[in-house]
Order: C-alpha cells, then sequence, then structure tokens
C-alpha cells in the first residue's frame, strides 16, 4: 500500500434529510447520533484530519422567524474542535429545504443565505461549508425522476431546481464569507460518466456535459458558448437574466468533491432485448436500456482513476473524493477503500492536487436501497455497524486507521482485486462472448474445516463468490482429533484463519454415542484453539441454541447462563469453554435449525420435497426456534470474521416460529397443501435426547441476520429455480 502520506483521510456522516411528499426522513435520527456524543471520539480515534458533518437547515430551522436551538450542534462541534477535527458544515444533504422556503421557490436561495449567515455567526470558527451536497444529482432526483419533493419529472423542473440550489450556494457563501473572509467552499456532486453504443453518442455526450454543469455554473462558466446554453435557455426554457447572475455572481469552488460509486458510471444501449426490461427507457428520439457501465463488457477505459483524472483537466481546481463508500460484503468494502486511496495517491503522485480521500457513511445509511423513498429503511454498516444500537468498529476502520496514520495495513484478502474488475461482474456482452480469468490466489488461504457438512460446502461456494482463497479439508486431510496431525497441516498450509465447520451433528445419537461427539465437538475445536495464539490465525466455530434449556421464555442473549438438556448441547458448551479459555480472540457462533439452498438435508427442504410428493408431515407444535438461513449465517459469520471479533455471537434470522408454523409458511409459500401438516407436541416425537421448548436466538451484540420472512423468500425462490431445471432436465431425458 502507498505510503504516500500528504493525501489525507477525512470522514463523512450519511446525514440526508429529504422529504417525500410530506415527511421527512432523517438518517441521524434513524442512527442516534443526536443522543450520541461519543461517536465524535470514535471518530478521532481514526486518525481522520477532517469530518464532513451536518449542521442543517431542515433540523435546527423548521419553521421561520424561530430561535435555533444551537445546544447539542455546538457541543458536538466545540468536541471536534478539542480532538483538532476540522469540520466540513453542511447546510443542505440531498434536501429540498424546510417547508417555509422549499427547493422550487425564490425563498430557497434567500433563505438559505439568511440560515447560513447563523451559522456563520454562531460558529466563525469554521472554516470549510458544503452548503449543498450535490446539487445536480438532488435536482434529478427531484424534478427530473420525481422520486423526492417536489416529485417533478421534466427538464424545465430539473434545471430550475438546480439553478435555486446554485444559487442559494453562491449567497450562502457570500453571506458565510461576510463573517468569515476566510471561509472555504467544498462543493461535492457524484463523479459519473455515460458510455454508449455509436447511435446513443449524442446522448452520451449531452450527460457528460451536463455532469459538469453545477460546477460550470459556480465558476460562471455557463454562457453563450458554453455547450449546454441552448438545452438551457430552449428546452429548459431559463431566461437569459437568470444565467447571468452566475456570470455576476462566480463562486469558484476551493476544493471539489467527488463521490463517485460503482453505479456512477452508465452505459445506454439501444438493443433492448439483452436487458430487463426496468431498464428501458429513452429520450423521446430513441428508445434505450440504462445499465451499470461495469455490467458491461466495455473496451473503454472507466473507473475512479480515468474520471478523476478527466476532473483534473477539466478544472484544474483542488480536488477531494468526498464519499468513499461501498454497499458489499467486508473484504470487497476493503477493497474499494484500498483502491480509492492508492487511485487518490496515484494521481497526487501524477501531479494532481488530490487532497483528501474520505470514509463515508461512518455511521452506516438507512434506506438508500429504496433512494430514501421509505421511512427508516434497511440498515447498511458503514465504518461502524449500528445493529446493536452502539458503533462497533469493522475492519475498515482498522484499515482507515492505517491509511490514515501513515501505517501498513495488509490482510490476504487484500491481495485479490474486487468484483468490480473480474471477469464475473459482466451481465450484458456486446459481443455475446463470454470470458473467465482465473484468479490469483492470495498467499495465505481461509481453511475450512468440514467438507463433506451443509456448512462446510457453504463456506467454500461463498468463499469462491466473494474472491477470498480457500482450502476446504476433510478429516482425512485435518483430523481433529489428532493434536499432532493438525499442527503439521496448519504449519504446512499457514492459514490466515480456520473455520471449523465440522463436527457432530445427530443429536440423538449423541446420547448413546457420548465418546464421538465429544471428539468432534469438544476436543477438536480446543485442539484448534489451542494451537491459534502459537501460529497467528484466527479461528471461528460454531456452537448451538441447544445450550439453553429453554426456562427463559423469552429470545437468548450471548451472555444468558447455559443449562444443556442433552449430549449434543453438553458438548458444545463444554467446547465454549475450551475453547475461549485457550484462545480469547476466538470467534464461536450460536445458530440454529439450519435450512439453505444447497442441500436437501434440512427441515425446510424436506417440507418442500414431501408436500410436493403428497406426504404428509407432523413437525412440533410447542417447540419455539429460530431458524436460519445458511448463506446469511455464512455472509455474516466471514464479515465478523474479517472484522475481527471475537467471543460469542448469536446469528439466526430475526423471527421465532414453533416447526409446525414453519412448515405451513414454507407451504403457503409453495402453494402446497398445508392440510397435509399436522403439528404436534414435541413429546410424541420420542426423542432419545431432551430438547428445550424454546431457544429461540437473540443478540445484545446486534441484530446482523435478516428477517426471517425475508430469507424464506429468498431459499424459495433459489428452490424453485433449481426445481424448474430439474424438472427440464428430467423431462429432456425422458424425451
Amino acid at each position: 500500500m502507498s505510503t504516500i502520506t500528504d493525501v489525507e483521510v477525512w470522514g463523512g456522516i450519511e446525514c440526508t434529510i429529504n422529504r417525500v411528499k410530506d415527511s421527512y426522513f432523517d438518517q441521524l435520527n434513524y442512527a442516534g447520533h443526536y443522543q450520541r456524543q461519543t461517536d465524535l471520539d470514535l471518530f478521532a480515534d481514526l486518525g481522520i484530519k477532517k469530518l464532513r458533518y451536518p449542521v442543517l437547515w431542515e433540523k435546527h430551522q423548521p419553521e421561520p422567524d424561530t430561535s435555533i436551538d444551537w445546544t447539542a450542534t455546538q457541543n458536538n462541534l466545540d468536541r471536534l474542535k478539542e480532538l483538532g477535527i476540522e469540520p466540513i458544515a453542511g447546510l443542505v444533504h440531498h434536501g429540498s429545504g424546510p417547508s417555509f422556503a422549499t427547493i422550487d421557490t425564490e425563498n430557497f436561495a434567500t433563505g438559505l443565505a439568511g440560515y447560513a449567515s447563523k451559522v456563520a455567526e454562531k460558529f466563525p470558527w469554521i472554516n470549510y461549508y458544503t452548503p449543498i451536497n450535490e446539487p445536480l444529482t438532488t435536482a434529478r432526483f427531484c424534478g427530473l425522476y420525481g422520486f423526492w419533493y417536489p416529485h417533478l419529472k421534466s427538464d424545465s423542473s430539473f434545471i430550475r431546481l438546480l439553478l435555486n440550489e446554485t444559487k442559494a450556494t453562491v449567497l450562502a457563501m457570500q453571506a458565510i464569507r461576510r463573517i468569515n473572509p476566510d471561509a472555504k467552499l467544498v462543493q461535492t456532486e457524484d463523479l459519473g460518466k455515460t458510455y454508449s453504443t455509436p447511435l446513443l453518442r449524442y446522448q452520451a455526450d449531452f450527460e457528460n456535459k451536463r455532469r459538469w454543469l453545477s460546477f460550470d455554473l459556480l465558476l460562471g462558466r455557463v454562457n453563450k458558448k458554453h455547450p449546454l446554453w441552448l438545452y438551457l435557455t430552449q428546452k429548459a426554457k431559463i431566461e437569459e437574466e437568470e444565467l447571468r447572475f452566475f456570470l455576476d455572481n462566480p463562486c469558484p469552488p476551493d476544493i471539489l468533491g467527488f463521490n463517485h460509486y460503482l453505479t456512477s458510471e452508465r452505459f445506454i444501449d439501444e438493443d433492448l432485448k439483452k436487458y430487463p426490461v426496468h431498464t428501458h427507457g429513452g429520450n423521446g428520439k430513441h428508445a434505450y436500456a440504462d445499465v451499470e457501465a461495469v455490467r458491461v463488457d466495455l473496451d473503454k477505459k472507466t473507473g475512479a482513476y480515468q474520471l478523476l483524472k478527466e476532473a483534473w483537466d477539466y478544472f484544474k481546481l483542488p480536488i477531494a473524493v468526498t464519499e468513499v463508500h461501498l454497499g458489499c460484503t467486508r473484504e470487497e468494502q476493503l477493497r474499494w477503500l484500498k483502491e480509492m486511496w492508492e487511485t487518490a495517491c496515484r494521481l497526487k503522485s501524477e501531479g494532481a492536487d488530490i487532497k483528501a480521500i474520505t470514509g463515508w457513511a461512518m455511521l452506516g445509511s438507512y434506506g438508500w436501497c429504496d433512494l430514501l423513498t421509505k421511512d427508516n429503511g434497511k440498515y447498511e454498516p458503514g465504518i461502524f455497524d449500528l445493529s446493536s444500537g452502539k458503533p462497533r468498529a469493522t475492519a475498515l476502520a482498522k484499515l482507515i486507521k492505517a491509511i490514515s496514520k501513515g501505517d501498513q495495513f495488509q490482510h490476504p484478502v487484500l491481495e485479490a482485486t474486487g468484483w468490480w474488475k473480474k471477469d464475473i461482474r459482466v451481465l450484458y456482452y456486446r459481443n455475446n462472448i463470454r470470458k473467465i480469468s482465473s484468479e490469483a490466489k492470495s498467499s495465505q488461504p481461509l481453511l475450512i474445516l468440514g467438507k463433506t457438512g451443509t456448512l462446510g460446502k457453504a463456506f467454500a461456494k461463498l468463499c469462491e463468490i466473494r474472491g477470498i482463497h480457500y482450502q476446504l479439508l476433510d478429516r482425512k486431510e485435518l483430523d481433529l482429533a489428532n493434536p499432532g496431525h493438525i499442527e503439521k497441516v496448519i504449519a504446512e498450509k499457514r492459514p490466515w484463519a480456520v473455520v471449523n465447520a465440522a463436527g457432530y451433528v445427530r443429536v440423538d445419537d449423541a446420547e448413546t454415542d457420548c465418546t464421538t461427539c465429544y471428539i468432534a465437538n469438544t476436543h477438536g475445536p480446543a485442539n484448534l484453539a489451542n494451537l491459534s495464539a502459537r501460529y497467528g490465525f484466527k479461528l471461528l466455530t460454531f456452537s448451538s441454541d441447544l445450550v439453553f434449556d429453554g426456562s427463559k421464555g423469552a429470545s437468548y442473549l450471548e451472555s444468558d447462563p447455559i443449562s444443556p438438556l442433552n449430549v449434543y448441547g453438553k458438548s458444545k458448551a463444554r467446547a465454549e469453554e475450551y475453547i475461549l479459555n485457550y484462545d480469547p480472540s476466538a470467534l464461536i457462533i450460536r445458530t440454529s435449525a439450519f435450512f439453505g439452498p444447497w442441500d436437501n438435508y434440512n427441515f425446510v427442504t424436506n417440507v418442500l420435497t414431501s408436500l410436493k410428493n403428497q406426504q404428509g408431515i407432523k413437525a412440533a407444535n410447542d417447540v419455539y426456534i429460530s431458524p436460519t438461513y445458511v448463506p446469511d449465517l455464512v455472509n455474516i459469520s466471514l464479515d465478523l470474521l474479517l472484522d475481527g471479533e471475537c467471543g460469542i455471537w448469536h446469528l439466526a434470522n430475526s423471527g421465532e416460529v414453533t416447526w409446525a408454523t414453519l412448515a405451513k409458511q414454507v407451504a403457503i409459500r409453495a402453494k402446497l397443501d398445508v392440510n397435509l401438516i399436522t403439528g404436534i407436541p414435541l413429546a410424541k416425537f420420542n426423542y432419545a435426547a431432551h430438547r428445550p421448548l424454546y431457544s429461540v436466538l437473540g443478540s445484545e451484540k446486534g441484530l446482523l441476520m435478516p428477517e426471517l420472512t425475508h430469507a424464506l423468500d429468498r431459499y424459495y425462490r433459489e428452490w424453485e429455480s433449481q426445481d424448474t431445471i430439474n424438472d427440464i432436465v428430467i423431462n429432456t431425458k425422458a424425451g
């Protein structure tokens, strides 16, 4: 990793307050930041130099002519000063203004200027401002696509809103500089580009000129010679007098802030049949599909380096990457952050004035998968994970801390390239020629034990998808009962981590096969833990909900006392004790009732198969469990492993059901006969092993898994597609 340290590391909090109809959605309210000043100390520990921090208009002045309560914001800004972090104050973040001065009225620009003056008066020491975040993007969402207030959909409304935002930025900076002449404008915007087929080059050229429009207005470049002059004055119906304001009042940004995402680059193609219907659109002249360029096998130079270089060549102004974020698995997030850092350092070394990269969404974000059109949407972790209600540092925090302090951060998963640079990224082929290149393996593998089991196979499958180099071993290749053999294999393979997905799983047989159960479930994992510190690998192993006796009657948390009822549960409980005694840094996942799409030996698959064949099912109607979708379990476990988490964690899809209710939910999704399902008490099964009547897993460390209903929906879609393929194969052979 580069050691150039004059490219700074900044931080940023996703702080949008956007409006949909008459509802305002506040990201920091969802995140609980308003009640948690300790967040700032966590940010400071990362070594960041500046923080994009909200002092939002809609939050502080929702009504006109009211006294502003600055207390919480002042406390936080004062704390930032104490911590040596310089704030970049954001005044409107994807917002449309308070109801008395909305983005579609003249009051917006003058209203924001008045508010900006109050901010500068209250905090005259703040030197960096972003009056409006991504004005062009916000104008598109509000005025071209209709997602946000005022929900308009025309070129005229889009440009009108953009002009209002840009004028508001100019007036706001003028007001601020009357109080603080040294105040600097950090103007942010999405950094994208459109690529196209030859037929649609005219549309791509237009969009690629339009992407600079907010900056061109601020720089006083939009005159009669500007390539979009006719578009503005004729199609968007803007009067020349309105555009003259920007020529008379240039407000050049001191720093251009570019926010680049993998979806920011687009490809448009008139060959509609190649693409899903939801991508189809047009411009009135041609119909075309609009897709992510990263999903197309383009032969053009794309990506952050190319776009930032274009921006530098066009503007020759200082640049910061003001949002670095990827909503993906942890190793891909690490790869993206590392790549953006190295891209900035490379450009800096080539003469571009690159000031910083910004770790974005410090506290994560809510509802962006629905474009913030719903209240308190799906949560996505950021540099910190708020799933438990308080921030937990992820592996990204360690990477940012290392970069900001000029230290090396090395991890075998960073030796692989991100999915956006692999052939598997391509979904749409221009020439229908599919290419799959071999992926270089990292220096140290992830060792997965349990080659023939459900969990081991799932880990291997998802590591393949995630680009994590692994080796999957069976009992012959690594004998957990033989400490000497374990040590020999570990010394030879040098894994960075070991996932123990092996074990004895026959709960009833364990009652009479006690020795074998303990060797596999207790002594084997303990043998691994005894070696982990010596050989420097991270251990991930699995325990069970059957360490509990069910007497609590409410969801079990990690700290609840254990009291297993059967030999299997006792073997897992003893393993937990041994492992944490030998290796406190080990990660132990308690989980329950697996079901997944890649094996036929689980309750859910058995229900579907039986009902499809008109066979009856008996299921316990008095045992409450928390079923666990294996792909979710594996993905979250890998993220926690990369985060360096330790101790006991509970992972199960949120939601409790009885076995009988679970069977009926599965039947309903498959439109199969629920009358074939009979619910009976557990006692009537005459199992050899006693089982708790209630073993639902909750968590005090964070509810990281999706809802059970969502998991069942995804499982059924996967099962249905596989079942359809099997029917086709059988019928083809029969024919």
